[in-house]
């Protein structure tokens, strides 16, 4: 290797352009290359929304009679549901007097529904059936079924 070599390649190079100069920089607005006209996405918007309609149209009419349907099962199993609670409840409220009967079965002058021998409501008649307070008919449950059945009551 020859020292001109050597002092040649040790010397700093200066970035300089390219040969020719840059390519001038381009600053006009590039417009979006187009799809659609106008016109072709209105006539596109129109088919798909009557397309749509018509599906939807379908889809109702056959929802309508099953809910037709549904509504008469319920409007059918009404009466006999509510009957069922007030079967059940009337049935709750025997098993309340029974469980007081045998919890105080050995108090002496207890009479099942009375306090001591006095009535608890004078002015009613004796075999009216009067609604007793939330927790007097959860007494003989487990207290988590009166909570449960409280947190019900309380939401709705």
């Amino acid at each position: 290797m020859r020292l001109s070599d050597i002092l040649k390649a040790a010397q700093r190079l200066q970035d300089l352009p390219p040969e020719g100069g840059y390519e001038k920089i381009v600053y006009k607005r590039v417009p979006v290359k187009t799809y659609f006209s106008g016109r072709q996405m209105f006539i596109g918007y129109v088919g798909i929304t009557i397309g749509a309609l018509y599906l939807f149209y379908l889809n109702d009419k056959k929802l309508h009679c099953e809910d037709i349907e549904n509504r008469s099962a319920v409007n059918v199993l009404y009466p006999i549901l509510l009957a069922e609670r007030d079967r059940e409840y009337l049935k709750q409220l025997r098993r309340n007097r029974d469980e007081e009967a045998e919890l105080m079965k050995n108090v002496k002058g207890w009479e099942v529904g009375t306090w001591y021998g006095e009535p608890v409501y004078k002015l009613l008649p004796k075999d009216t059936l009067v609604d007793p307070h939330f927790s007097d008919f959860y007494a003989h449950c487990e207290r988590k079924h009166l909570m449960r059945r409280y947190n019900l009551k309380m939401w709705n």
